[in-house]
């Protein structure tokens, strides 16, 4: 579990939980980002709770903790003044309001700093959350994890702030919007890698008092000192935070560099005269102002509380990184580097077109499946394959990889989008329709072709894809369906982002009827946002049959009703999903003599785990006879 980094919007979780007695108080908002320093630790179920540490880092004064799993015993630890206090608050709270027995956790490795702004605590707390989760099966999503950990460390002496579990998202920053008991969470793209460095400062504030000056400026501003806190927590920081998300979106570490050190500023004009013993910061403004850290930084600000606590810095690139941190250790501070890396853009896509198509027999012995007439909202007859191909480019795919059952198909894929048509063909075109001769000529540009030569199911043939991959997250789209978007997005670019925002193995999924759940892979879990569009999946079974799908995979949507959810079409492939067909194919685990995509998704459920992504459009399946009359009379 990895520590976490507040970038901007600090002490804007408490601001925002006023909006409960003062309406014009804006919604507190947090850029926050896991670290690459944590905590590890293996867990298994007991009937006690055990905390065992083998980490050298904190061997020094370590006695094991060895309770009993009862409240009363719980209770006494999390009062207590011991690094055991979170852990046991955390167990006090789950023990409170589930059904549950004990844990063994083992530390295996501690390199998170403590008491450094980074929230070791929360980490902690998380860490333990999670663990009783998962050992247990509780189905809680991330927010249900960071909610049990945030009232498991309120149960200590801690006053930890809402935006401190934002570690259980891990090394991705997101978005935490802070809006009175609600609290949103949204991850963010990061176009170019990020190189950050953070420093202790080794010198004294004190957090509570900070805190209690500052509150005392809330809910209702009395005078100007306290109208500026309200502004610099409220409509500044916003300001802020939405400019930050654009720099980040757009990779410009130059101008966010600058923002941090604009927000200092407004920091220490508007909040720091509420607190001026504490605030006026004079380690952390040397440290800012040093020619040399400026020399290596794009710009800097105080982390957490602020004060003479910690200090952070956007380093201008990876070897400046390593100087600064290099400087800031020689200068007597503790320093820690940390890379945000860069959200994968998706740029390659695999379209499985191996299938002979047998439920289009007789048509299939003439024509592929996917030269199938499609009629088009451009008023022209197209190919299904050039709507796909279409589909993906809109959507800032630049390689195709065609999976296809021989080398005769390639060279009819070649001469339908790499070969020109005659000049005789082509001097009858009209204007519009040479303009689309030459689109399609670029489109067969982008084609590459892999053969799968045995057929041996749907994930040999995907398989064979990936050297195309080349360890990058790929989009899959079958060969014998359309898209229809609901929105001016494609729906893969829809997936697209969805994958940059979650970084995990995802699905598109759709909710079918449940008379209709043995035509598809049907998956259930739990739901990660409040719109019920991001799905953490937690089962995923191939057409299974209606009572199945009723009973025991619907899911809980908007109203109160249930509904069963089955895969739309598209994938985001990652490297962990091409490691486990590998391993399916090697040990020959094969379903009816065929290898699934289905059972290499299925193992990654547990880690580094499965996401299904509600998209706004429709999927027409031209598999068979009855669906592509259907598709063909409803599509537009």
């Amino acid at each position: 579990m990895p520590g976490r980094l507040c970038l901007f919007g600090e002490h804007s979780d408490w601001a925002g939980l006023h909006r409960v007695l003062n309406a014009d108080v804006p919604p507190g908002q947090a850029l926050v980002t896991g670290i690459d320093q944590g905590i590890y630790a293996t867990v298994k179920e007991s009937s006690r709770f055990i905390l065992h540490n083998t980490s050298p880092e904190l061997a020094e004064g370590w006695s094991d903790l060895d309770s009993e799993m009862t409240l009363e015993r719980l209770k006494e630890i999390a009062e207590g003044d011991s690094y055991f206090s979170y852990v046991a608050g955390v167990a006090l709270y789950m023990s409170e309001h589930y059904y549950i027995g004990g844990l063994e956790i083992t530390i295996t490795k501690m390199d998170l700093p403590q008491k450094s702004g980074l929230s070791s605590s929360a980490a902690i707390c998380v860490l333990i959350a999670r663990a009783f989760n998962q050992i247990y099966g509780l189905n809680l999503n991330t927010i249900g994890e960071m909610r049990v950990a945030y009232y498991g460390e309120r149960k200590t002496s801690s006053r930890c702030g809402r935006l401190d579990q934002a570690c259980a998202f891990g090394k991705s920053p997101v978005l935490m919007t802070f809006d009175g008991e609600e609290i949103g969470v949204n991850r963010l793209i990061v176009k170019n890698p990020l190189y950050w460095v953070v420093a202790n400062l080794n010198s004294a504030k004190d957090t509570i008092r900070i805190l209690s000056d500052l509150n005392r400026c809330y809910p209702f501003p009395q005078n100007a000192v306290e109208q500026g806190v309200h502004e610099a927590l409220g409509k500044d920081n916003q300001a802020i935070v939405a400019e930050a998300i654009r720099l980040i979106r757009e990779g410009n570490a130059e101008a966010l560099g600058k923002l941090l050190t604009h927000a200092q500023q407004v920091f220490d004009q508007k909040v720091a005269p509420a607190s001026p013993e504490e605030l006026r910061s004079p380690v952390l403004h040397r440290i800012l102002e040093d020619s040399s850290v400026k020399a290596l930084s794009y710009g800097g600000k105080g982390v957490g509380s602020q004060g003479d606590g910690s200090v952070q810095f956007l380093a201008k690139s990876k070897e400046d990184q390593g100087k600064l941190v290099d400087y800031l250790n020689g200068n007597g501070l503790e320093a820690y580097a940390f890379t945000i890396p860069e959200k994968h853009q998706i740029r390659k896509a695999v379209i499985p077109v191996a299938g002979f198509g047998t439920r289009l027999y007789p048509m299939t012995r003439v024509i592929k499946k996917e030269f199938l007439p499609i009629f088009d909202s451009d008023g022209t007859v197209k190919p299904l394959i050039l709507k796909l191909f279409e589909e993906v480019i809109r959507s800032g795919i630049e390689e195709i990889c065609l999976i296809v059952g021989s080398k005769d198909e390639i060279t009819q894929y070649k001469k339908a989008f790499s070969e020109p048509i005659s000049e005789e063909h082509r001097s009858k075109l009209p204007a519009d329709f040479l303009a689309m001769e030459d689109r399609i000529q670029a489109i067969g540009r982008r084609l590459v072709y892999k053969v799968q030569e045995h057929k041996l199911g749907f994930g040999h043939a995907v398989y064979q894809s990936r050297e195309f991959c080349g360890g990058e997250p790929v989009l899959l789209i079958l060969g014998d369906t359309l898209y229809r978007s609901e929105t001016k997005k494609p729906c893969a670019m829809q997936l697209i982002e969805r994958y940059e925002e979650v970084g995990k193995p995802l699905i598109a999924i759709q909710e079918i009827p449940p008379e209709r759940s043995g035509s598809f892979g049907v998956l259930a879990g739990t739901w990660e946002d409040d719109a019920r569009k991001l799905m953490k999946v937690e089962r995923f079974v191939e057409k299974p049959s209606p009572d199945l799908a009723r009973n025991e995979l619907s899911m809980m949507i908007e109203g109160g009703g249930k509904a069963v959810y089955g895969v739309f079409g598209q994938y985001i492939l990652t490297p962990e999903i091409f490691h486990e067909l590998g391993q399916i194919i090697r040990t020959e685990k094969t379903q009816n003599g065929e290898f699934q995509l289905t059972d290499a998704y299925a193992a990654v459920m547990g880690f580094p785990g499965l996401y299904g992504a509600v998209l706004d459009g429709r999927m027409y399946d031209l598999g068979n006879v009855q669906a592509y009359k259907e598709s063909i009379m409803t599509f537009e």
